[in-house]
């Protein structure tokens, strides 16, 4: 199952009592920072939740295309990582109650 923006932004509303057109611009914009942090290569520490951040990665000398089989070479670049907090972590760990 997937949590969409638009879903989440209707939960936020009715946790709050408050209009999903209130609501849209703070969550939207909280992505959109987020994003620019991450891109600026800032790492972000929610505390309860967890910590994003960006990752170099290393060249690789060879790596062979699937479908013709060809050897290819692949740049370094980065790559996100999300590590779950310690309140996550424990909550994920707990069976889900039905």
């Amino acid at each position: 199952m997937t949590t969409t923006k638009k879903e989440l932004v209707e939960q936020v509303s009715e946790r709050l009592d408050m209009k999903k057109e209130d609501i849209f611009p703070i969550i939207d914009q909280t992505f959109v920072t987020m994003r620019e942090s991450l891109i600026h290569g800032d790492r972000i520490e929610i505390r309860g939740f967890g910590v994003f951040e960006v990752k170099d990665t290393k060249a690789r000398t060879s790596a062979r295309n699937p479908r013709t089989s060809a050897l290819v070479y692949v740049p370094p670049g980065k790559k996100t990582r999300f590590k779950p907090g310690k309140v996550l972590k424990e909550a994920l760990r707990k069976p889900l109650d039905d």
